[in-house]
């Protein structure tokens, strides 16, 4: 029922399908491989003389799936250990002595301008860092955060002003393979790490409502104090453009709130701790084009329910393909979005709230 990687790579001839949803496939896929996601297997026409080889996130789904579509006749099977063993050959595969400096090059040439500069624009603009700052760079694993550190230590290389880096992995409950990921990685790209366990998976699993909130406030908790022990006074964040104008318009259609995702914060529970997100300017495209040009490899999403769903759904999922479509239409739509935040005109807005949290309305100015 199973194929290892091993196997497939011999294999001739099959069809090669990635059921996870499409956004995880654009983030990386196994090469040849085409995306059906769960909903479309079960009515897509498999006829023809090719085996079907399914493969998920961990081989968990595609292996559901694959026993449900024998027992109808069909000649498939499952890649052991899914999308996230094959990354792990990858990074295992690698020559550890070029990697990194290839990185480091690419940075400072080919991505110079749609990265390094904009990461210093963000940094200058909203002035993120001043000197003699040690900053926790918080790495989760993945192609933002693994850059992010890339272009910190790129920044420190150019000795402008003083400050200290710690580089912090909080590991919140990983499977083995993706922990071996994540050290591998930081290991092929000369990020000097420092690893922390915590129980938050176990902590937030059973909880059915908004899980991901809950989950995203506990790491944060848990990556403050473990930066505070170190001696750092900020933490810095990977997110990057898209994930500002996504959580804009998540803001206004879940929300019933128009916010966004702000370059810094004041931490209200430890004192004298800030967060900063310095990728504040950089796309998401352009991140994965620098993954893709020094052939890294990097996990998406370690989170157990991530893992254990075969779902297309998810509220970002679906911003992400809203902003996708009408982009389409409009190449200058995210560009407005995201400038929106810096257009807001008080005398338009029916109702707001002050900085204390009182609510003012039109009302009490329009006689």
């Amino acid at each position: 029922m199973e194929i290892t990687l091993e196997e497939l790579s011999a294999r001739a001839e099959c069809s090669l399908i990635d059921i996870r949803d499409e956004n995880a496939y654009r983030y990386g896929h196994i090469p040849g491989a085409i995306n059906i996601p769960p909903k479309q297997v079960e009515g897509f026409d498999f006829s023809g003389d090719k085996e079907l080889i399914l493969y998920c996130a961990n081989g968990k789904a595609s292996g559901k799936i694959v026993r449900e579509m024998q027992e109808r006749g069909y000649r498939v099977r499952s890649v052991k250990g899914g999308y996230h063993a094959w990354v792990c050959k990858q990074v295992a595969d690698m020559d550890a002595s070029k990697v990194a400096e290839n990185a480091e090059n690419s940075i400072r040439k080919r991505f110079h301008r749609k990265l390094f500069s904009r990461f210093a624009q963000a940094i200058v603009k909203y002035n993120l860092i001043r000197p003699n700052d040690k900053i926790a760079v918080c790495i989760s694993g993945g192609k933002d955060s693994f850059l992010m550190a890339k272009l910190f230590q790129e920044l420190k290389r150019h000795d402008k002003f003083p400050f200290e880096l710690a580089f912090l992995v909080m590991d919140p409950g990983y499977s083995e393979e993706n922990r071996k990921i994540i050290e591998r990685n930081a290991t092929l790209l000369n990020v000097p790490i420092s690893v922390f366990e915590t129980d938050i998976f176990e902590n937030v699993f059973n909880i059915e409502k908004s899980p991901c909130y809950i989950c995203a406030r506990m790491r944060r908790g848990h990556l403050y104090r473990a930066a505070k022990d170190l001696g750092c006074n900020k933490i810095a964040l990977g997110h990057h453009y898209d994930d500002v104008i996504e959580t804009i318009l998540m803001g206004m259609l879940y929300g019933a709130q128009v916010q966004t995702m702000m370059p810094k914060l004041k931490s209200s529970n430890f004192d004298g701790m800030e967060l900063i997100r310095p990728m504040y300017f950089i796309r998401e495209e352009d991140i994965k084009a620098w993954r893709d040009a020094n052939e890294l490899h990097f996990i998406q999403c370690a989170c157990r329910f991530t893992e254990a769903s075969v779902s297309d759904g998810g509220k970002r999922k679906k911003v992400k393909e809203l902003i996708r479509s009408l982009k389409e239409e409009d190449p200058e739509i995210e560009q407005n979005i995201f400038k929106s935040m810096e257009n807001v005109n008080l005398s338009t807005v029916i109702a707001y709230k002050d900085k204390a949290g009182k609510r003012h309305t039109f009302l009490e100015e329009y006689e």
